[in-house]
């Protein structure tokens, strides 16, 4: 019986990434797994893609968070950080914004993701500019599409906005804030959507069991 040909690469260069989460999830996860949520996430990276240079990078790191969302789910080894997932509609503004802070403030304590419904092409460039000014650094945040491994693996799934695209999964701990889209908004106004967002942020961890 033939073999069937292995799936053809959208861009030549995925190979090197394939290659090298091969062998860092060896023993984990089949060869044929990694190249498939490789291509995968390019491709849904690319459906939103205003400009195409980053993408086999991106897709690369996209395709490593829901490797590790997979491991998690799995229980593997070191996979047992609490996991916090923002989800908007764009993934450009508030889930960054949130997921941004929250994992500035617990300093490695959890694994803290954001991604959205109907990924934006960029992060809003005054998202990342009110993040700046309070000491946080977005320089490789990019917008992610919503991926059913991301939201299997999260302890709690924070919705900001998304309405009825937003996801829902059994036991799971669920919570909505109510907080305004910065998209097309002053400064000022971007400033007062970080505060909001950081003192739900403060409400949440005052919430936690403390470790």
């Amino acid at each position: 019986m033939t073999a069937s040909p292995p799936p053809v690469l959208p861009d030549e260069r995925l190979a090197a990434g394939i290659a090298r989460l091969a062998v860092r999830y060896h023993g984990h996860f089949s060869p044929e797994t990694i190249q498939r949520l490789i291509i995968d996430s390019y491709e849904r990276l690319a459906e939103h893609a205003r400009i195409r240079t980053h993408l086999v990078v991106l897709a690369e790191h996209l395709a490593t968070e829901r490797l590790d969302a997979l491991a998690h789910v799995q229980g593997a080894p070191g996979s047992g950080l609490p996991r916090v997932l923002f989800v908007c509609s764009h993934n450009a503004g508030r889930s960054q914004m949130a997921a941004a802070l929250l994992a500035h403030r617990v300093n490695g304590s959890m694994f803290v993701s954001s991604a959205g419904t109907h990924p934006a092409a960029a992060v809003e460039q005054v998202v990342a500019q009110v993040l700046t000014e309070a000491g946080v650094d977005l320089t490789d945040a990019f917008p992610k599409p919503l991926t059913d491994e991301v939201v299997q693996a999260a302890d709690i799934v924070i919705t900001m906005g998304c309405g009825d695209a937003c996801p829902i999964v059994p036991g799971r701990r669920y919570l909505d804030w109510p907080v305004t889209d910065p998209e097309g908004a002053p400064i000022a106004v971007v400033r007062s959507i970080r505060d909001e967002i950081d003192a739900h942020i403060t409400q949440l961890l005052d919430s936690l069991p403390s470790t």
